[in-house]
């Protein structure tokens, strides 16, 4: 019996420190805004609704003063799903009134950057783009609608080039990167866009990989469910072009460095407190970035070693549908 009357006070329990905080679930924040829950993720993902800081391995929460002011604006709840609608490849095409084919070759030529996908039942990748970002494209470029491609274009698309990955992935970065001033948390959003042989060459040390892992913050918007959407999404996440796996080991390596700066990673038989390591008393903002290229280039490693393994077939991209 006393088994029991304790799990009856479990919830309001929780209840009762969720209301303390002036925070509430995402479910229950979804609710309130009139979003599915996939918008509602999406919405916190481009930071549309800003969430508490959430710790290591838990969830965000949505302030009341945060629902509140949402539900205040003009035109709601209709303008807050409209800034989170998403279209294919057909709908896209339809708003800016050219070919399902050519809105493809925008797309793959990096003029249009999508903001999710899904996974088809053959299990290819189906991009998703903002209704909004797509209308706005047609604003800024209209001389793309029509007419024969750009030199620039027809180059990228001849030599095959598909940058959709590639820019849903820099937008993802940037955007977990907004979320967290943590610098070994920031640098754990940076690794995640390695492959665990790169990411191996740049920390070598197991126990910084181990804690990069652990503090990695947690995707607020994804595929959500199978298997397979998350290893499609993690096969996503990871570069797979040389200069951009060279990009992304050079920000790691000077986020890297702010994180050790700050304290170390934790080691077996620690009690898990920060440890502080000494700082060097020379400002490194007066040292001229050039200064600082031929020690990075030495800890990447050789640039022809990574196009190497690229071109014998390491981390084949995922199937693509457009």
């Amino acid at each position: 019996m006393a088994v029991t009357e304790a799990a009856r006070t479990e919830v309001p329990c929780a209840e009762a420190a969720a209301a303390a905080d002036g925070t509430v679930a995402a479910g229950r924040a979804a609710q309130e805004l009139g979003l599915k829950r996939g918008e509602f993720e999406l919405a916190v993902h481009l930071g549309i609704v800003r969430t508490t800081a959430e710790q290591v391995g838990g969830r965000p929460r949505a302030g009341r003063d945060e629902i509140d002011r949402l539900r205040s604006e003009a035109g709601f709840p209709d303008a807050v799903r409209e800034r989170v609608r998403t279209v294919g490849t057909a709908e896209g095409a339809r708003l800016l009134g050219i070919s399902p084919v050519r809105f493809t070759r925008l797309a793959r030529a990096g003029c249009i950057t999508p903001v999710t996908f899904y996974l088809n039942r053959y299990r290819a990748v189906v991009w998703l783009y903002l209704a909004q970002e797509v209308i706005g494209f047609a604003a800024r470029a209209p001389q793309l609608l029509a007419g024969n491609s750009p030199v620039w274009m027809r180059a990228r698309l001849d030599a095959g080039t598909d940058w959709r990955a590639r820019n849903w992935r820099a937008q993802r970065i940037e955007r977990l990167l907004s979320r967290t001033e943590d610098p070994w948390r920031r640098a754990a959003v940076l690794a995640g866009a390695l492959d665990p042989v790169q990411l191996a060459e740049v920390v070598d040390d197991p126990y910084e990989r181990a804690y990069l892992a652990k503090v990695r913050p947690e995707p607020v918007f994804g595929p959500p469910g199978s298997v397979a959407a998350r290893e499609v999404m993690a096969q996503l996440m990871q570069a797979d072009d040389p200069d951009e796996i060279l990009w992304r080991r050079i920000n790691l390596i000077m986020e890297l460095d702010g994180a050790r700066a700050s304290r170390q990673a934790p080691r077996p038989g620690d009690d898990h407190r920060p440890v502080p390591v000494p700082v060097s008393l020379s400002d490194p903002g007066t040292e001229p970035l050039l200064d600082a290229v031929p020690g990075l280039l030495a800890r990447l490693g050789l640039r022809r070693r990574v196009a190497g393994r690229r071109a014998a077939g390491n981390g084949l991209p995922a199937k693509t549908v457009e």
